[in-house]
């Protein structure tokens, strides 16, 4: 769609004065939502979303990166005649720099020597490494791992990459189209899990899957807590069967109190804040920004949402 004037734009649930700056940075008009808008730039989460939406709506911008609720909730599928933008890719360099802390931690033993009370010999830490010669597998290698993998390329570590299609992946050594994720669990050092929450991808790390891994492997998540079995991981890292995880979401979530995860001392959790709001509001503020302009000018948006894929 191109336009002969400036576009439309809602902006809710409140017209929050730094989105308005944004949509009208773009070449967009702020307008309500009672005004006939072209499209509606989202801030809230989906309990807060309308009902119904002018049938003048034609996109739809959500503030989240990975929109499962958004789906299970039947709020998309319930307007197919509205193209819907996610934040997908907006906070993809926060995300990737927390997984490579996260990283960094388990491969250094941070949490050992956070423990301790005492000096100790090298002995003591027997999962003390480098990332430097060493092989990372990305599965999900989409904005997230994109941004990670020159992370790890600085400090001397090689990427290995897990997408849905298998397309050669900016950097990485290799990369592995889903149906083959399986020749992966052995060949890479550590792991980072980026990729979306579908049905496909729940558990996708399960016991056969870390049993595959090496002894001394950090599987780090900052994706979503189901894509892991915690039964499963509870159990491997009871058993040494991988050194240790870097939780940024678990499944539950929150992690109750009590969980055996909280006292696991290979298990560093961090409760989903890789992306704080310091950060995640300039970020999204940019995304609004480009999309507004893309859609003023009738060119393709940023981060277009698939139904049927899920994400």
């Amino acid at each position: 769609m191109t336009f002969e004037r400036s576009p439309r734009i809602a902006v809710g649930p409140a017209p929050d004065e730094r989105f308005v700056r944004a949509v009208t940075s773009g070449g967009g008009i702020v307008c309500g939502l009672e005004d006939a808008p072209d499209a509606l730039v989202w801030t809230g989460d989906p309990d807060s979303f309308p009902d119904s939406l002018p049938p003048s709506v034609r996109w739809v911008q959500l503030p989240a990166a990975g929109v499962e609720r958004w789906l299970s909730e039947g709020i998309i599928r319930a307007h197919p005649q509205v193209t819907w933008t996610s934040a997908a890719g907006a906070y993809s360099a926060a995300v990737a720099e927390h997984a490579l802390m996260l990283l960094l931690a388990g491969a250094r033993a941070l949490p050992a020597h956070l423990a301790a009370t005492s000096w100790k010999s090298e002995a003591f830490f027997p999962t003390l490494g480098t990332l430097r010669g060493s092989t990372i597998g990305i599965i999900g290698a989409g904005g997230i791992g994109r941004a990670l993998i020159p992370m790890l390329a600085a400090l001397g570590a090689r990427a290995l990459a897990v997408t849905r299609s298998g397309r050669p992946v900016p950097g990485a050594v290799e990369t592995y189209p889903v149906e083959r994720i399986d020749e992966i669990w052995h060949l890479a050092d550590h792991f980072v899990v980026a990729a979306p929450s579908t049905t496909e991808t729940e558990q996708l790390v399960g016991a056969s899957e870390l049993a595959a891994m090496k002894p001394t492997a950090w599987v780090i998540n900052v994706a979503r807590g189901r894509l892991i079995d915690t039964d499963a991981l509870v159990e491997a890292l009871r058993q040494g069967t991988i050194a240790g995880v870097g939780l940024d979401v678990t499944d539950p979530e929150p992690l109750p109190d009590g969980h055996p995860l909280w006292s696991m001392p290979n298990a560093m959790i961090t409760p989903h804040d890789s992306n704080p709001p310091a950060v995640r509001i300039p970020a999204y503020l940019e995304h609004v920004t480009e999309n507004v302009t893309r859609f003023a000018s009738g060119l393709d948006l940023v981060a277009v949402i698939d139904p049927s894929a899920g994400y």
